[in-house]
């Protein structure tokens, strides 16, 4: 069993909390984007509030730790490690009691090349203790809006974790998915399960779009967000995220292990 301890020290020994990646300017732009309610920071989500830059700063600050000050405008973003943990609890908590029903999930992310791993030992085990993990809509295509133009995109399992690629990069070796922030993802497979006449995930476990998205439409969502998006951290402040997990979304794929192994023992989902 991981101790409380020892997964405090790898937290911030990989970077993971603690001082992160992200830079406050990233992450201020992406507050002065939210405010102007912009779609490619608001990831699906319908704000109920008004949310200017000092109130996302203060929220930032009371949910992961980040610098309280408006006048704190450069340098790296920190996330306080004991956040990260109590949201982990959580985290699992919602695992275990999805598990204990034995009840449909649906787990996607637009961080394959990170993340992937991670939701997938996450389906994996709650599989094996008897929940359906669903794949609504493989195959689909998506029109994504990306700063390079509109791009088509297809939606894909790997391992029961949802991702999205390019046409023709299914092949053996090719890179596993494509990065997105788009909540069209979940749109489409949520929606595809209802046309197909269920049944419909009772939890939706990922990033990005896929936690915003589902929690728009009413789906129980929870998932892993960095100090620059917003989005997630106001959904659960509003009430239609769950649990938003504070953490450096893209360090190395291996140095998410450990939080695998914390939140499996934790739910009692260990195999």
């Amino acid at each position: 069993m991981l101790t409380t301890g020892a997964l405090r020290a790898h937290l911030l020994a990989a970077h993971l909390a603690g001082p992160v990646a992200t830079s406050r300017e990233e992450s201020l732009r992406s507050y002065r984007l939210f405010a102007a309610r912009d779609p490619r920071v608001l990831l699906g989500l319908d704000p109920e509030g008004i949310w200017g830059q000092r109130e996302l700063i203060a929220l930032m600050a009371e949910k992961c730790g980040v610098s309280a000050d408006p006048d704190h405008t450069s340098g790296q973003d920190v996330i306080d490690p004991e956040l990260t943990l109590t949201a982990l609890d959580a985290f699992a908590d919602r695992l275990a009691a999805v598990a204990q029903r034995r009840a449909p999930v649906l787990l996607g992310t637009g961080h394959p090349h990170r993340l992937l791993g991670f939701y997938a030992a996450l389906a994996d085990a709650l599989s094996a203790a008897g929940c359906a993990v669903l794949t609504p809509a493989h195959g689909r295509c998506i029109d994504i809006t990306t700063r390079f133009g509109l791009r088509t995109y297809n939606l894909a399992y790997v391992r029961g974790v949802a991702l999205v690629r390019e046409p023709g990069a299914s092949c053996p070796g090719c890179e596993p998915g494509a990065h997105t922030h788009s909540p069209l993802p979940v749109r489409t497979a949520l929606a595809a399960a209802a046309e197909a006449g269920g049944p419909m995930p009772e939890l939706v476990i990922g990033d990005h779009g896929w936690v915003c998205g589902a929690g728009q439409l009413g789906f129980e969502a929870i998932g892993p967000a960095d100090t620059n998006d917003p989005a997630l951290f106001v959904g659960q402040a509003e009430g239609s995220v769950s649990v938003v997990v504070p953490l450096d979304d893209a360090v190395r794929s291996d140095y998410y292990r450990p939080l695998t192994r914390y939140v499996l023992n934790r739910a009692c989902l260990s195999q």
